[in-house]
């Protein structure tokens, strides 16, 4: 009997030791996945890429995809991005503006917008990351004197800025996912969306720009900045 009970706690000692060793391997690897998520969504390489900027890539270095469309900074924030297009709204979700795996994907812009930007509505996506890094501070917006101070930026169109576009930033809102007139840009009804849900009456001359982002919530609920884009 003592022969026995000394070989089940030897097992049941290596069976704890299992047991704490998966725990720790699978802390380690979320502690490494954010780590790789953070290090990925705040590469300030990506800004050398910059259209306007003169420290370009050297030979070797990786290039950004034929799928870039555009450059967007809001400024006084860290939006500072690259603007993608797939063939669909699922190719930039986890795919860095290199082509590789990411899970903080890329800005990118809806894939039934014109890349020019020349709709009258385009609508551009991006992942709520921590820290504010992709569209992380999209929610800052909804309050009203964090928009009055951050209510500027600029759309370079092109890979090599073929056109430079001021952004008014105007409204930033709750919506809902299965709203058709925010996330169907050709419907075009964005116009009474808004004013139907807020106080502010629409510039029918200017062209509109939507930022989206999910929130963390509930997977239902979206934040949309809406800028105007001025020519």
């Amino acid at each position: 009997m003592t022969k026995f009970l000394k070989k089940a706690n030897i097992l049941f000692e290596r069976l704890i030791i299992l047991f704490l060793a998966v725990i720790f391997l699978i802390s380690a690897w979320c502690v490494y996945d954010s780590w790789y998520v953070f290090e990925h969504t705040s590469d300030k390489n990506l800004l050398r890429y910059k259209p306007d900027r003169t420290d370009t890539a050297v030979q070797g270095e990786k290039v950004i995809s034929d799928d870039m469309v555009a450059w967007l900074a809001v400024d006084g924030t860290d939006i500072d991005y690259p603007v993608m297009q797939g063939s669909d709204n699922t190719t930039y979700l986890n795919t860095d503006p290199f082509g590789d795996y990411s899970l903080g994907g890329s800005i990118f812009l809806d894939s039934r917008n014109s890349d020019d930007f020349s709709d009258s509505y385009s609508l551009v996506y991006g992942h709520h990351m921590e820290f504010g890094r992709m569209f992380g501070s999209l929610d800052e917006f909804l309050d009203v004197g964090y928009l009055e101070a951050h209510s500027k930026g600029t759309l370079e169109v092109g890979r090599s800025t073929e056109k430079i576009y001021h952004l008014d930033i105007f409204l930033a809102m709750r919506v809902s996912a299965r709203d058709k007139e925010v996330f169907e840009p050709q419907e075009n009804n964005i116009a009474d969306f808004i004013e139907k849900h807020s106080q502010i009456k629409v510039d029918g001359n200017k062209r509109i720009l939507a930022l989206s982002t999910c929130t963390e919530r509930d997977a239902v609920s979206r934040i949309v900045v809406f800028c105007y884009i001025i020519d």
